[in-house]
Parts: C-alpha cells; structure tokens; sequence
C-alpha cells in the first residue's frame, strides 16, 4: 500500500510573502531604488568625468602608497589595457557598482557584526542565518530583486549587498572575540565604559580581521556583479553576457581579463590596509 505524503507548498508560501511585501512596502521601495540610482548615475559620472589617462594615474598613485611599487605598475598598465580594448566605460560602471554595494554591505554589516560580537544571543541567532546566505546559489539572490526594485542596476546592488554581506558580520564579529583578555581586563581595572573600551580597544586591534572581511565582501561584490548581469546590470558582467549570447570567446575573455585586474587591484588595497593595523 502506497503511502500518499503531503507536498508542504514552499513555493506558494514564499510567492504570498513576496506579493504581500511588494503590495504593501512598494514606496519604500520606491524610494530606495530612486536614492541607490541617483547615487550611481552621479558616482559613475564623477569616475567618467576624469580622462582615462588621469584616474589611471590617480589609481596607479593611490595603489603606490598604500601597497608597493609593484602593484602600482600593475594597476597603471593593466587599467591602460583595459582602456585600450574598449572596456573603460564597463569597467567605471563595475567599480561604481561594486563600491556602492561594499559600503551599503559594510555599513549594514558592521554594526551586526559587533552586535553578535557583543551579544551572545543574538549571535546564536545570526550565525545560522550567515550560515544559510552563505551557503544559497547566488543565482538565487536575483530573484527576490527583481520583485522589489525590477530590472537594473538598482536590483543588482540589492543582491550584491544580500550575496556580499556575511563575510563583513563574520569577521568584524570574530575580530572583536579574538581580542586577548587581558587587554579588556585592563580596559576593565581603568574603569572604562562600554563604549570606550568598544572604540578604544576592540575595534582597533580587530581592524585587520574586519578589514580581511571587508576584502572578502568586495570580492564577492564583483563576482555578484558579473552574475547580476542577467537582470540588466551592465558593466563587464553585462559584456561577458553579451558575448556568451553572441558566441564571441574573445570578447568574453577580455572582458573577463577587466574583472580580473580590477580584482587585484581591490584586492591588493584591502589587504595592504588591513596589514598596517598588525
């Protein structure tokens, strides 16, 4: 005798949730979509507003202090060839992408991060949660955007900072437990409040580990931002797009070489920032 289980309606579930959030929440959502496009459109003007040759120079300048002489000379020739090829324009909408959706990541992680660092129940709480985003397809993150703020730039971010996000709670709330005891224990015998031993002690000695995990959201940024390319996100992803529509692997893979250097160059910051504070 077969037994006949009921199929739970997950789907219909999660499709009711989003009807009712996009009916109910449409002028919030509104307003953000119009403030994140705003923001872009001026942040990719003011890249676009310098020549190519200049922002290479300001680049390749900015890399020389904070890293090496090295990665300098990568940064200028690498961009310099990004240039050449055609890709400048793809490649400014990327940067302007990836930026905005790091610092709406880190802006919203960080103080979660020292929320769970400070809070044991609410780390209990958020822990399996970063557990389930990080372990969702990032295709996934596409979907519910789309709803929310259509297709578009604006949608792409809002998946950008979902995808990006964990690694900044993570690591800003690792940072902070990984601080030795016996600095809080002085921190405690001077009598210092709470706050001053948060902004004094903790939070400076875990700059290198919360800045690793900023590293890791601008890397995963960039890769969302090449996948958001689907739902009309433009930039280098939307050229890898264009070419694996157009069957064009030389196109592909120069616009996938754009990613790349931007990567190591974004890469290379962050982790040199993060090395100053060992």
């Amino acid at each position: 005798m077969d037994i006949t289980i009921p199929t739970i309606p997950l789907a219909q579930y999660i499709d009711a949730i989003l009807d009712v959030l996009t009916s109910n929440f449409a002028f919030v959502t509104r307003a953000i979509s119009s403030a994140t496009l705003t923001g872009l459109d001026y942040f990719i003007a003011f890249l676009m507003f310098f020549p190519p040759v200049v922002l290479i120079l300001i680049i390749s300048a900015i890399t020389y202090f904070i890293t090496s002489r090295g990665v300098a000379i990568f940064s200028f020739l690498g961009l310099l060839l990004i240039w050449n090829i055609g890709l400048w324009a793809a490649t400014m909408n990327t940067l302007a992408l990836v930026i905005t959706a790091t610092l709406i990541a880190v802006g919203i992680g960080l103080p979660l991060g020292i929320l769970a660092a400070l809070n044991e129940r609410f780390n209990r709480i958020i822990m399996p949660i970063l557990d389930f985003m990080q372990t969702m397809p990032a295709f996934v993150y596409l979907i519910p955007a789309i709803p929310f703020f259509g297709l578009g730039a604006v949608s792409a971010v809002f998946a950008t900072v979902i995808f990006g996000m964990p690694p900044a709670i993570r690591l800003t709330s690792l940072g902070i437990r990984q601080v030795p005891g016996e600095l809080i224990e002085a921190a405690n015998a001077f009598g210092t409040t709470w706050q001053q031993k948060l902004f004094k002690v903790q939070l400076p000695m875990a700059i290198p580990t919360i800045m690793a995990g900023i590293n890791q959201t601008i890397m995963l940024s960039l890769s969302m931002v090449v996948i958001a390319a689907m739902i009309g996100a433009g930039g280098l992803g939307g050229e890898v797009l264009r070419a694996i529509q157009r069957f064009q692997p030389g196109k592909g893979f120069e616009a996938g070489l754009g990613v790349v250097i931007l990567a190591i160059i974004l890469d290379r910051i962050t982790q040199n920032i993060g090395n100053k504070y060992k």
